[in-house]
């Protein structure tokens, strides 16, 4: 299986929504939360045992590459594949399918993000291993996460008729994809059961997601096969960059899975997976002290302090707080964010209007 199983991490979001710490200049991926080890790091370690170095991929920007080759300098330089401007992440996937195909027609492709905690490997690749075997049936498999709450942060996945078992896994048909609900329609789907959580991972053969954009998003499939053989060699040249920019910007939820048939998802329990969206979420993942706070690189002095999570670029800096219940308290130098828990998801609104109002040096 191995030989045929490659790994496509996607790397060049910015994550705004853990501003003021991910910024341009340093991203969601390249944070050190978790240990001493980014995002990054993390996300191709617990890769280890199933992907060789050699068949893992890197899908990220001109100006994050180098950086995160540096990280991780195992990898290869050629499997570091630049995305010129974003273009959504089915430019994405059709790209590192096509580089994969020219290398090996018979590829599998995990396509995976850099910036997800998963606590338990082992589940992990076994979930891996079982959606490769379904894969190799052509079908288009996606992971759903079973939800843990109504969450209201992330979309859903419908699950249809179950197909069958394969590794003692359930395998279901997917009804329907459905975007982040509001707080009724989470609480119902939660209660009617059937739906995951959409945790953005997907796993095929690089042919049939091919053959997948060559019908549903013929353009851009004409567009990347015209410059089909610069692909992975030559991002750089006139020709691959007016195409690229050329490409009308589109998700693979919307441009591909929510019109194709033969899409399955498999419900991969177990895996304590938190996909790092917010500073809310770092409760869910992160080991507080025995008042409840959770402390990221912060020299910290909390007078009736609790629930709270402070987080500081500077270990010598000394935070102080005083009659502090559940809030959020972020400190970069030159930026300082305080916000309720609960609230940390309008941060995204924030870093809008400072794009929007030039403030540029601190995005």
């Amino acid at each position: 299986m191995e030989n045929h199983f490659y790994a496509v991490i996607m790397a060049g979001g910015g994550g705004t929504r853990l501003w003021p710490l991910s910024r341009q200049a340093n991203p969601k991926q390249m944070l050190t939360l978790f240990g001493n080890r980014t995002l990054f790091q993390i996300a191709v370690d617990r890769l280890g045992g199933l992907f060789t170095p050699e068949n893992i991929y890197v899908v990220t920007v001109a100006g994050q590459a180098e950086q995160l080759h540096l990280q991780y300098p195992e990898l290869p330089t050629q499997n570091f594949l630049i995305e010129p401007m974003p273009r959504g992440t089915a430019s994405v996937v059709a790209m590192a399918a096509a580089a994969i195909q020219k290398r090996d027609p018979q590829g599998v492709m995990a396509v995976l993000t850099a910036d997800h905690y998963i606590e338990n490997v082992p589940q992990f690749q076994k979930v891996l291993r079982t959606a490769y075997d379904v894969a190799q049936k052509n079908m288009l498999v996606t992971l759903g996460v079973p939800p843990a709450f109504a969450s209201t942060g992330y979309g859903y996945i419908e699950s249809g008729s179950k197909i069958g078992q394969v590794d003692g896994m359930d395998v279901f048909d997917v009804l329907a994809f459905k975007e982040k609900p509001d707080r009724n329609t989470a609480e119902a789907f939660l209660e009617k059961g059937g739906y995951s959580w959409n945790s953005g991972m997907f796993i095929w053969k690089v042919d049939v997601i091919l053959d997948k954009f060559k019908l549903l998003m013929p353009d851009l499939w004409l567009k990347l096969s015209a410059i089909k053989n610069q692909i992975g060699v030559d991002h750089t040249s006139r020709e691959f960059l007016e195409a690229w920019q050329s490409i009308l910007p589109e998700t693979i939820d919307y441009g591909i899975m929510e019109k194709s048939d033969h899409c399955v998802v498999i419900p991969a329990g177990d895996l304590n997976w938190n996909d790092v969206g917010s500073w809310d979420s770092l409760f869910d993942v992160v080991q507080a002290n025995e008042r409840g706070n959770i402390l990221i690189n912060a020299r910290h002095l909390g007078f009736e302090t609790t629930n709270s999570l402070i987080c500081s670029t500077n270990s010598d800096r000394l935070l102080v707080t005083i009659g502090m219940d559940n809030v959020i308290i972020v400190d970069t130098g030159d930026a300082l964010l305080i916000c309720p828990r609960g609230e940390s998801q309008k941060v995204k609104d924030l870093v809008k209007y400072l794009k929007d109002n030039q403030l540029t040096p601190f995005l």
